[in-house]
C-alpha cells in the first residue's frame, strides 16, 4: 500500500525530467547556457535603456519590464531544475512548492497583462502620433505597469491559496519539473472542481480579455498601417511594433494551450512539459534577441554600451 495513502504530504517530488537519466549531464548543461544567455540578454537591454538617455520614454520603460519579467520567470524555475539534474534529488518541500508556484504563476501573469499594454502603447504611438505624449505620460505608464505588476500577484495569489488548501494524501509525484497549478491540483485527494473552475473562468478571462486588447490593439494598428501611402512609411511603422508581435505569438502560442483547460482533461503529459518548456525557459531567452535584432535604437544602444565597456577594459 502506498504510504501517501496514509498520511499528508510534505513534500513533492518533481518527475519531468526523471525518466531522462542518460542525457541528464547534456541536459544540465544546454539548461545552464540557455539561463545564462538569458540573464545577459535580458539584462544588457535593461543596462542599455538605464544608461542611454534618449531611450527614457513609456515604450522602452515597457521592454524592461518585459526584461525584469524574462529574468525572474526562468529563475523561478530553472535553478531548482538544474539541482534535480545534478545531484538526482527531485524533491521539494510543501512550502517550496507552494512558494514556486506562486511566483511562477504571478509572473506569467503579470507577463500577460504586460504583452496587452505594450500593445495598447503601439496602437497609441501609431494610430494618434501626434497625441502620443499627451496618452502615454510617464505617470500613465507608471500606473500601467503597477496595475500589471499587480493584477498578476494578486491572480496567482488566489490560486495558490485555492490549490494548497486542498487535500494532498496520496501520491506526491508532480509530472512536471517545476511546481504548477494542473500537475499540483491532479495530486489532490479532494474535490478539485473550484480550483479547476478557477483556472477556467478567473485565469481564462483575464487572460482572454489581455489577449483581446492585444489582437484589437493589433488590428487597428494593421489597419492604419496600410493606410500609409509610401512604403517607407509602412516599413517604418511596422518595425515598430513588429519585435512586440512575434514576442507576443511566441508567448500566447504556448501558455494558452497550457493553462485554458481543466487539469482533469486527457493530454500527454511529455507534450505538456515540452510545451512548459517553450514559454518557461526558451522564450524568455528569445525575447531579447527579438528586440535587439530588430530595434535600431536598442542595437545602437548596445553597440555603445559594448564600445565603452571594451574601451574601459583597454584603458
Amino acid at each position: 500500500m502506498d504510504i501517501y495513502n496514509l498520511t499528508t504530504v510534505t513534500q513533492f517530488i518533481l518527475i519531468g525530467l526523471s525518466d531522462l537519466p542518460e542525457v541528464r549531464y547534456p541536459l544540465f548543461l544546454a539548461f545552464l547556457i540557455i539561463y545564462l544567455i538569458t540573464l545577459v540578454g535580458n539584462g544588457a537591454i535593461l543596462l542599455a535603456i538605464t544608461i542611454e538617455q534618449k531611450l527614457h520614454t513609456p515604450m522602452y520603460f515597457l521592454l524592461a519590464n518585459l526584461s525584469l519579467l524574462d529574468i525572474f520567470c526562468p529563475s523561478a524555475t530553472v535553478p531548482k531544475m538544474l539541482q534535480n539534474l545534478l545531484t538526482e534529488d527531485h524533491s521539494i518541500s510543501f512550502v517550496g512548492c507552494a512558494l514556486q508556484l506562486y511566483f511562477l504563476v504571478a509572473l506569467v501573469g503579470t507577463e500577460v497583462f504586460l504583452l496587452a499594454v505594450m500593445a495598447y502603447d503601439r496602437y497609441v504611438a501609431i494610430c494618434f502620433p501626434l497625441r502620443y505624449t499627451l496618452i502615454m505620460t510617464q505617470v500613465r505608464c507608471a500606473q500601467l505597469l503597477t496595475g500589471t505588476w499587480t493584477a498578476g500577484f494578486l491572480n496567482s495569489l488566489l490560486h495558490t491559496m485555492t490549490t494548497f488548501s486542498l487535500s494532498f494524501c496520496k501520491s506526491n509525484r508532480v509530472n512536471q519539473y517545476y511546481c504548477d497549478v494542473p500537475p499540483v491540483v491532479a495530486l489532490s485527494c479532494s474535490s478539485t472542481y473550484t480550483e479547476e473552475m478557477l483556472v477556467l473562468v478567473v485565469a481564462g478571462t483575464l487572460g482572454t480579455s489581455a489577449f483581446l486588447i492585444t489582437l484589437i490593439s493589433y488590428t487597428y494598428i494593421i489597419s492604419t498601417i496600410l493606410k500609409i501611402q509610401s512604403a517607407e512609411g509602412k516599413r517604418k511603422a511596422f518595425s515598430t511594433c513588429a519585435s512586440h508581435l512575434t514576442v507576443v505569438c511566441l508567448f500566447y502560442g504556448t501558455t494558452i494551450f497550457t493553462y485554458i483547460r481543466p487539469s482533469s482533461s486527457k493530454h500527454s503529459p511529455a507534450r505538456d512539459r515540452l510545451i512548459s518548456m517553450l514559454y518557461g525557459v526558451i522564450t524568455p531567452m528569445l525575447n531579447p534577441l527579438i528586440y535587439s535584432l530588430r530595434n535600431t535604437e536598442v542595437k545602437g544602444a548596445l553597440r555603445r554600451l559594448l564600445h565603452n565597456k571594451t574601451y574601459a577594459a583597454q584603458t
